[in-house]
């Protein structure tokens, strides 16, 4: 004799399956009439409601966390409100450092457009004038970029990957041998 659901369906072969499975009653009563069936149900379904409040409680209060890296072309095009938190990377603009004690002022950009930002605090060991940067801050009234957080590249090779897709969508990322143009050009023959 067959075992299992397959076992006991082939067993019932020719004899009545009423109450084998169920239906919608005529009273409309779609719930199990086992009471530990019918507890299981309302436990599971109030499980599901808790688990998907809490997640949207989570998702909203993280929603004012959330930062999203621009280009200062970007922010340029975009107009962003004043207030607004955002991260930008670019290279810091050659001659545009100038330092009193820990306030700095600089411009970070992306060949196509600037950004002035303002800083106090120390800087970052490796930041200087053309090295890639990434700043957190928000944007004055003014148009200004206040940045509360400062990250400068740490070898000579690293850039942020926001930053080199940025330099790569403008046409203006360096490749290895030091050439500029877009990284999708085709490569000069070898000899």
């Amino acid at each position: 004799m067959l075992r299992g659901s397959l076992g006991s369906h082939l067993s019932m072969k020719g004899k009545s399956r009423e109450g084998r499975f169920k239906t919608i009653k005529e009273d409309g009563d779609w719930m199990p009439m086992n009471p530990r069936k019918r507890n299981r149900i309302i436990i599971i379904a109030a499980a599901g409601v808790v688990l998907a409040g809490a997640a949207g409680l989570s998702l909203y209060a993280l929603n004012d966390q959330i930062v999203f890296f621009k280009s200062p072309s970007d922010i340029a095009s975009e107009g962003l409100a004043p207030g607004t938190r955002v991260r930008i990377g670019g290279l810091v603009k050659e001659g545009s450092w100038t330092q009193d004690g820990t306030s700095h002022v600089f411009a970070v950009t992306d060949t196509a457009q600037e950004l002035v930002v303002a800083y106090t605090g120390i800087l970052p060991d490796l930041f200087r004038e053309g090295q890639g940067v990434v700043l957190d801050g928000a944007l004055t009234p003014e148009g200004r970029f206040v940045a509360d957080t400062v990250l400068a590249k740490h070898d000579e090779n690293y850039m942020p990957a926001e930053v080199a897709e940025a330099l790569k969508a403008q046409g203006h990322w360096i490749d290895d041998q030091g050439n500029y143009g877009k990284a999708d050009a085709a490569e000069p023959a070898k000899p």
